[in-house]
């Protein structure tokens, strides 16, 4: 009996890749009696995938979507002709082999009905034998390049309105300004929110403030939406006939998964809802659209992209840079992925 394994070494203490980081590692083979091999090869590809179900009368109409980033593939025993090379001494048998990733690709993701995957497969061949294989995950989270922190990382303000008349069990007017300094955070970072609201109504009402995620799949020209709450805040109540300002410091989760903006079949995405609770009436709310990146990638804006928070009474109290990861180069034009075999 034969039992191939693939394995990699760990990037670092976290084990996590990122752009342009080189893969090492080896494959195993196991062999009890001496035997010949076909063929040998270790593959390193990236794929994204979305795939789910819906029913339309009695008819069950089934999306799916792939898009293949790359696909390569490292024979190390090929000519299942070849006589010395091809033969399998009973042992251990070690294959080391390396591997980069490209520069532009988007972070591992699992959603409810898509995924993004970087794997390593090895495959043994042996004749009149069932074929020996093995796969593992690579764990990859995109970091950004100066050139595209400028897009997916604006620092400009956002700024809402809203405002809604009560009726039935309530009367009057709430409204409300709300501000935030950019759009664009890390892990842990907090988000300076400042609200004007006038409570003209007979009823108190509460500021509430929400972070929550939006998973968009797309397949045949359809999307397929999936959200979810992930932190819910809630600010002092303000009387009738009243109006305050109101500054709230929302600290993004630490462990929350970064936004995914570069892949054409998926999308995670993030927002800020902040909203007036108001009894017997629809709340009344403002969604800010918010980008999260990883917090070891927050030095890479810190010099060139100065906090606003001041500027909207915050003082400089806020948050603190982690310390930063390697320097990194700005992408390539895409003619360089033309370095790549097509895929398989």
């Amino acid at each position: 009996m034969t039992n191939a394994e693939v394995t990699y070494n760990d990037v670092s203490e976290r084990n996590v890749f990122t752009n342009g980081d080189t893969v090492t590692g080896q494959v195993v083979l196991e062999v009890t009696k001496d035997c010949k091999a076909e063929s040998l090869y270790v593959k390193f590809k990236g794929k994204a995938e979305v795939d789910w179900s819906e029913r339309h009368g009695q008819t069950t109409v089934t999306y799916q979507s792939k898009d293949k980033y790359f696909s390569i593939k490292h024979y190390f025993i090929r000519d299942g002709n070849a006589t010395d090379s091809n033969l399998l001494a009973a042992g251990s048998h070690i294959f080391p082999f390396t591997f980069q990733f490209p520069l532009e690709m988007p972070s591992s993701f699992k959603g409810s009905v898509g995924k993004i995957v970087y794997l390593l497969e090895t495959r043994l061949s042996r004749s009149m034998r069932i074929r020996s294989k093995d796969t593992i995950k690579i764990p990859f989270v995109t970091q950004a390049t100066l050139t595209s922190l400028e897009c997916v990382f604006p620092q400009t303000p956002q700024h809402e309105s809203k405002d809604k008349k009560m009726r039935f069990f309530n009367s009057g007017t709430v409204a409300m300004d709300v501000n935030i300094e950019k759009s664009g955070f890390f892990q842990g970072e907090g988000i300076n929110v400042l609200a004007s609201i006038q409570n003209n109504s007979t009823r108190e009402i509460k500021p509430k403030y929400c972070i929550y995620r939006k998973h968009s799949f797309f397949a045949s020209g359809k999307r397929k939406l999936d959200t979810k709450d992930l932190l819910k805040e809630v600010g002092e109540p303000i009387p009738p006939s009243a109006s305050q300002t109101v500054k709230r410091v929302i600290t993004v989760p630490h462990d929350l998964e970064p936004s995914i903006l570069n892949c054409k079949i998926l999308k995670a995405e993030y927002r800020l809802r902040v909203y007036l609770d108001v009894k017997f009436a629809s709340d009344p709310a403002i969604k800010f659209p918010i980008t999260i990146l990883p917090a070891a990638q927050a030095s890479a804006v810190a010099a060139s992209a100065p906090s606003t928070a001041a500027g909207f009474g915050f003082g400089s109290f806020g948050y603190q840079n982690p310390p930063a990861r390697d320097t990194f180069n700005p992408p390539p034009p895409y003619e360089f992925y033309s370095m790549y075999p097509s895929l398989k």
